[in-house]
């Protein structure tokens, strides 16, 4: 398998979500941190999330640069990537 580089992420959640939850909950389960913003306490984060992303649904995962949303394909993709994140 050839050595994949780590990806630049950044989670965009709203600590209110359950989705958002979710996803931080597997990301605990698995030990993984990652950059997160949360764009309840933090408009500057909120604005970047709708510019950045067209929406303001949360969680959304920005996977260099490109955004995922739904958090059972994020913990999809985490799952997967696990190995290669930090």
């Amino acid at each position: 398998m050839e050595n994949e580089e780590e990806p630049i992420l950044v989670l965009y959640y709203n600590p209110d979500c359950p989705y958002s939850k979710r996803v931080l909950g597997f990301l605990d389960k698995i030990g993984k941190e990652i950059p997160i913003k949360d764009v309840a306490t933090d408009p500057k984060a909120l604005e970047e999330l709708l510019h950045l992303g067209g929406k303001v649904q949360t969680p959304c995962l920005f996977i260099d640069g490109k955004p995922l949303y739904e958090s059972s394909d994020i913990i999809d993709w985490l799952d997967e990537k696990k190995d290669v994140l930090g």
